[in-house]
Formats: C-alpha cells, sequence, structure tokens
C-alpha cells in the first residue's frame, strides 16, 4: 500500500471549464464539419429532372458555405477569447 495521499474527486473550477471549452471547441470543428459536408446531399441536376424537385443553385450553395465559414470564424474567435479571459483570471500582471 502506497502512502500518498488520496487525489480530490473534483477537479478545480477553472480546469474544468477550461476542459469544457475545449470540449466546446472540437465540438464546433466538428459541427462546422457536418455543415460544410451538407451541400455535397442536397439533390444534383440527374436527381431533379427524375423525381421534379427543385434543387438549390449553385449561387446559393455558395452563400450557403461561405456563410458558414463566416460564422465558423466568428464562434472560434469568441471562443478564442473566452479562453484566453479565463486563463488570465486571478493572475497578478507582474507574474505573466
Amino acid at each position: 500500500m502506497t502512502d500518498q495521499p488520496p487525489r480530490p474527486v473534483f477537479l478545480e473550477r477553472s480546469v474544468y471549464r477550461r476542459r469544457r471549452m475545449g470540449d466546446a471547441s472540437f465540438l464546433l470543428s466538428v459541427f462546422g464539419a457536418l455543415l460544410l459536408c451538407a451541400p455535397v446531399m442536397w439533390p444534383g441536376p440527374a436527381e431533379l429532372e427524375a423525381e421534379a424537385v427543385r434543387g438549390i443553385a449553385m449561387s446559393g450553395a455558395i452563400l450557403y458555405i461561405f456563410g458558414v465559414w463566416v460564422v465558423l470564424i466568428f464562434l472560434t474567435a469568441l471562443f478564442g477569447a473566452l479562453v484566453r479571459r479565463r486563463d488570465t483570471e486571478g493572475v497578478d500582471p507582474g507574474n505573466r
């Protein structure tokens, strides 16, 4: 049997929040990849002729991809700012 003290059950609040922000940023990248793959599933010209379904124009697909890209950039910047702010909370400016 070792004489090491038992490890705490819970993490410190700042460490827990930093890990959750990391998890959220990972999920953001997965969700963004799925959103960027959505135009691949839109009906193509051959499917439109067979089923008489109105499709999405190429310009609409390009605008969709650009819009998703801009939103992902904004959310990534937001997550980065939140993580930086949480990392610098409680730190003395002279000790950086």
